[in-house]
C-alpha cells in the first residue's frame, strides 16, 4: 500500500510524486490531488472536462515518467494528472442461496472482492460459474489484472457454497480473457472463457483440476465472437454468443457433441440491433424440459441490469423466445452493487433450492 505521508507530501509540495501500487492508491491519490481551475489546465485538456482531472504534482525527471504512467497517470512538462478512478466500474462477486434463480435476492455483502485476490494485484473481480465436485465447491471467474490491463481467471474455493476462498489465477493469455464458462461434460471438466481478441471461441481441458487448463480445440472463429455460453438440451448441444460491439446482436449454434463441428442456426440470428436483451448474462438455466437464457440489459449503460428469456421452441430450424417479468437482476443503489448487476449462474441444490452466483458494481 502505499504511504499515506508520501502521497501528502507529493500533492502538497509538488516535489514529490508517489507511484500508485494498485488501485485503492489511486483512488487515494485523487482525494489529494489540486482541484483544476481555467487557470491551470494542462493544454491538452478542454475546460468542459475539468472536473474529470486533478493536478498530482509537478513533473518529476524524464527517467521517472514511464512509472507513473504504468500506473495510469497523466506526465507531461506541465505536471502529473489524475483521472478521476470513481468513475471506473468496480465489479465484485456475490452467492446466495434462492428459491428460484429467476428471482435471486443479492446479499447485502460480496463474497469476493478485488482486495481478496493475492497473487496479482487486481482492479475487479466478475463473471463467476460454478462447479460442483467431491471437496465442494468451486468458483471461476474474471480478475482484471491491473498491471497487465487484461482479464485472466481466477479461481476460489468454499466447502458450503456461501463462504469463499480466493486461490489463485489459473488461466491466463497474452489477450484478455473472462466469462469463464464451465461445464462438466463425458468425465471431464471443460472451460469456454471469452477471449475475443484471439479471433475465435476455445475450448480448454482442465489437467489436472482446478488448477491447469490445456487448449483443446476452437469452437469458432469470428472476428467478434463474445461470451459463449454452450448448454445441452433435448439431445444436441446449442450454444449462443454476442458477435457485434454493440452488444445489439446474439446467435446461436449447435452441434453433436461439444467439440463440435458448430454450425448457426437457421434462424440465427436470434436478437439483431436490439443491446438490450443480446449479450448473454451467464449460463442458460436448463430445467426439465424449460430453457431461460439470461441477457445483459446495455441499452442505457453497460452491465446495467439482467432480463430472463424463456424459450419457447428451439428446433434444428426454428427459434421462439418470450421475455419473462424482471429484471431478475438489478442495481440496489448503494454498496457493492450499487449501478447494476449483469451476470448470474445458478446451480440447483439437493434440497430444491438453488445456489445463485452473481456480480454487480459501484
Amino acid at each position: 500500500m502505499m504511504d499515506r505521508r508520501r502521497a501528502d507530501t507529493g500533492v502538497r509540495a509538488s516535489q514529490v510524486t508517489p507511484v500508485p501500487e494498485r488501485p485503492a492508491d489511486v483512488e487515494q491519490l485523487w482525494t489529494l490531488a489540486q482541484r483544476l481551475s481555467v487557470d491551470t489546465l494542462p493544454v491538452w485538456l478542454e475546460p468542459a472536462a475539468a472536473g474529470a482531472y486533478r493536478r498530482v504534482a509537478a513533473a518529476p525527471p524524464p527517467d521517472q515518467w514511464s512509472a507513473l504512467e504504468s500506473a495510469g497517470l497523466i506526465v507531461d512538462a506541465s505536471g502529473v494528472y489524475i483521472a478521476d478512478p470513481t468513475q471506473q466500474a468496480v465489479f465484485s462477486v456475490g452467492v446466495c442461496e434462492v428459491t428460484s434463480p429467476l428471482e435471486p435476492a443479492p446479499p447485502l455483502h460480496p463474497a469476493l472482492t478485488r482486495d481478496d485476490v493475492t497473487d496479482i494485484v487486481a482492479s475487479f473481480v466478475a463473471d463467476p460459474f460454478l462447479l460442483r465436485a467431491a471437496d465442494g465447491w468451486h468458483m471461476f471467474f474474471e480478475v482484471w489484472n491491473w498491471r497487465e490491463n487484461k482479464g485472466e481467471i481466477g479461481h476460489a474455493t468454499s466447502r458450503g457454497g456461501l463462504d469463499w476462498c480466493y486461490d489463485r489465477i489459473v488461466l491466463a493469455e497474452e489477450f484478455h480473457l473472462s466469462y469463464p464458462y464451465v461445464v462438466e461434460h463425458a468425465g471431464e471438466r471443460w472451460m469456454v472463457p471469452e477471449g475475443f481478441q484471439a479471433g475465435a471461441v476455445r475450448l480448454y481441458r482442465a489437467d489436472p483440476f482446478p488448477w491447469r487448463w490445456t487448449l483443446e480445440t476452437t469452437l469458432l472463429e469470428a472476428e467478434y465472437v463474445v461470451d459463449a455460453s454452450p448448454f445441452c438440451w433435448s439431445g444436441r448441444w446449442w450454444l449462443y454468443a454476442e458477435t457485434s460491439p454493440q452488444h445489439d446482436t446474439l446467435r446461436i449454434y449447435s452441434a453433436e457433441e461439444l467439440r463440435g463441428p458448430w454450425r448457426e442456426h437457421p434462424a440465427s440470428p436470434v436478437v439483431s440491433g436490439d443491446p438490450s436483451r443480446s449479450r448473454p448474462a451467464g449460463r442458460p438455466l436448463v430445467d426439465g424440459e424449460r430453457v431461460v437464457r439470461f441477457a445483459q440489459d446495455c441499452s442505457r449503460e453497460y452491465g446495467k441490469l439482467v432480463r430472463a428469456f424463456e424459450v419457447t421452441e428451439l428446433t434444428p430450424t426454428r427459434y421462439v423466445e418470450r421475455e419473462l417479468p424482471g429484471p431478475t437482476l438489478a442495481g440496489s443503489g448503494q454498496g457493492w452493487n450499487a449501478r447494476g448487476m449483469h451476470h448470474l449462474d445458478a446451480q440447483q441444490l439437493p434440497d430444491g433450492r438453488w445456489l445463485a452466483a452473481v456480480d454487480g458494481w459501484r
